[in-house]
């Protein structure tokens, strides 16, 4: 039991080490978060393209907050003038003023439908257009953005922040403007029937709102803390039960300890939201009392003003109290919309951070394609890379590579690993940006190439091949949504994988599962490499695409590998030297160098590091 808990303990220390980088990431998100000038601002912005519907959504409360003063002013007519005149009660009047409260509640109940109708429509284009904004802005960061951050929490941006706000664009601006116009009216109304009474009604107001204010801090900060509770959660969610990370949690018999991670998280969050949802609770529990006694103190102040010979009827109690009620419950709303904005602007203040992000990068200003005369010729100059998140103590990964590969010939790169062999790949296609020097591709430097026509022209298979939950035709032609049916036999046919899809029996509508687990390595790899061929780019990036299939696969890939290469510049890193034993030209990388360059036999017989290589990869054999 001791081994065990050991194990345990380890493994929730790395987890803590990894949590605590987290936090230090978090905390520099938020040092950069909008101010809430600015931050109210941008939420204003997200309206703009929906000017019309506001004009008329604003017309509509308008009317409809007006309105909805009317029957407590025809009730004090109805009180003086219908049932206690002086002669007596007076039918035909009381008919007109009841019929006329009829025609007034049916119109508010239509204007009110069409309000709601418009308020939602808005706010869900709103929503909607702001999590394309963000998933968009996203797809255009840089490759090492998404290295250093958890996808579950990436997940929770879009989702949980995104829909977090959802209320508040769809109610907001309606509830604001609805219940600001019928506070509005009811207090004219309430000095036109006394203003006595309404001195009264009205006096404890401003120590609602300080006491309003300080509640919506409160609630602010423990909705920050709700929602980067709730990121953890999808950030472990989206790690565990992947088919990847159940795998492992069973491979080395996790469960219980992933369980526990997500248990401690799920009562932190349980916690959190309990907090959220009390927290201004007495606050509204002592507004409620406050409206529920003030008609009482009402009566009884009229009475006081009565026995001093103001004049007050009947009628002008019974519509105060009304009008009072009218203004109370639209005020009580006001609060709790200012509640819910000065909450709702911790989620905003997490969206706008990530759209705040610029992409490392860009297009240059004059940016233009790939020069097709000169495609197809690939050369480093003096290259000097470090990732960004490495510490400043940290070597550089490449350190002044310079090479240069001819259009159509097939250079492999290999060394120890860690050598820098991947990272020349991914600098190819500008994931990353160079730290010094310059890379050029079809004679010009990437960085005044556009992005676009860049990877347009490169096709990467890797060793970890990715599939869709989809079809392996949709997973095809993702490289090219409109080719046909005889274009996709055609690649597939070249990576030697058609006879294998045509034996299924969904053949090319066979869904794939996650990741593709339903197909063997050797199917993955080769179904990848048929997507590339659909593509058609003039430089092909094999990044150790074979090291992990059997040698059986191997043969197979190595066979679509072949033919895939032929009339392309093919740039392989290679674990396997017995794949690239007839490259044109093999570099050998150790410590972010170039040490040795050359054809397979002269690198062999110069007795050097690609030697030593080779003969342990033989001698393994």
């Amino acid at each position: 039991m001791r081994g065990g808990s050991g194990q345990v303990g380890q493994y929730g220390k790395g987890r803590t080490r990894i949590a605590n980088a987290d936090a230090e990431t978090q905390r520099a998100e938020n040092a950069n978060a909008p101010k809430i000038p600015d931050l109210l601002k941008r939420i204003g912005g997200l309206f703009a393209p929906h000017r019309t519907a506001l004009i008329v959504t604003a017309i509509l409360v308008i009317v409809s907050a007006g309105l909805s003063v009317l029957p407590p002013l025809l009730t004090k007519q109805a009180f003086d003038l219908g049932l206690f005149p002086k002669g007596g009660p007076d039918v035909p009047v009381l008919v007109q003023l009841v019929s006329l409260m009829i025609l007034i509640y049916i119109t508010s109940a239509a204007l009110g439908v069409w309000q709601t109708w418009l308020t939602a429509t808005v706010g869900n284009r709103v929503m909607g257009a702001l999590r394309i904004r963000l998933f968009g802005h996203l797809q255009k960061m840089e490759l090492a953005f998404f290295t250093r951050t958890k996808t579950g929490i990436i997940q929770s941006r879009l989702q949980n922040d995104v829909g977090g706000v959802a209320g508040v664009l769809s109610n907001t601006m309606s509830s604001v403007l609805g219940n600001t116009v019928t506070v509005a009216a009811a207090f004219v109304s309430m000095l036109v029937l006394s203003w006595q009474l309404t001195v009264v009604a009205v006096i404890l107001m401003p120590i609602l709102v300080i006491a309003q204010r300080r509640v919506g801090r409160v609630r602010a900060k423990i909705a920050t803390k709700t929602q980067e509770s709730l990121s953890d959660m999808t950030a472990i969610t989206q790690e565990t039960l992947s088919v990847s990370g159940i795998l492992l949690a069973k491979s080395f018999n996790q469960q219980g300890a992933e369980i526990g991670r997500y248990t401690a998280e799920n009562e932190n969050q349980i916690r959190l939201q309990v907090r959220q949802q009390m927290s201004g609770q007495w606050f509204f529990a002592v507004v409620q009392i406050f409206l529920a006694i003030i008609p009482a103190v009402i009566y009884l102040c009229a009475a006081w003003l009565i026995l001093h010979s103001v004049p007050v009827t009947a009628g002008t109690i019974v519509a105060f109290t009304t009008v009072q009620a009218r203004l109370m419950f639209p005020l009580l709303g006001l609060m709790r919309v200012a509640l819910d904005l000065q909450t709702s602007q911790a989620l905003f203040a997490r969206i706008f951070e990530y759209l705040d992000l610029r992409p490392a990068i860009v297009d240059a200003p004059n940016a233009h394609p790939v020069h097709a005369s000169r495609l197809g010729k690939v050369e480093f100059d003096d290259v000097v890379f470090s990732y960004p998140d490495a510490g400043l103590d940290t070597p550089p990964t490449l350190k002044g590579v310079s090479f240069s590969i001819e259009p159509g010939q097939f250079a492999a790169f290999v060394g120890p690993s860690g050598a820098g062999k991947t990272t020349v790949s991914y600098l190819i296609p500008r994931f990353h940006e160079v730290t010094g020097g310059r890379i050029l591709f079809a004679g010009d430097d990437i960085r005044e190439i556009q992005q676009e026509s860049l990877v347009a022209n490169i096709g990467i298979v890797s060793q970890e091949t990715y599939l869709f939950h989809a079809t392996i035709g949709e997973n095809l032609r993702y490289a090219r949504p409109d080719a046909t049916d005889d274009e996709l036999e055609e690649a597939a046919r070249a990576a030697n994988i058609h006879d294998t899809i045509v034996s299924f029996p969904d053949r090319y509508d066979t869904v794939v599962g996650e990741r593709g687990y339903r197909l063997s390595g050797g199917e993955k790899q080769r179904i990848a490499i048929a997507r590339v061929l659909l593509k058609d780019p003039r430089v092909l990036i094999l990044d150790e695409a074979t090291s992990a299939l059997d040698s059986i696969s191997e043969r197979v890939v190595q066979q679509a590998l072949d033919a895939a290469s032929r009339g392309r510049t093919t740039i392989a890193i290679a674990h396997r030297l017995s794949t690239i034993v007839s490259a044109d030209v093999i570099f050998v990388v150790d410590g972010g160098r170039i040490v040795e360059r050359g054809t397979h036999e002269q690198l062999a017989a110069a007795d050097g590091v690609y030697a030593r290589l080779y003969s342990e990869q033989v001698t393994q054999r």
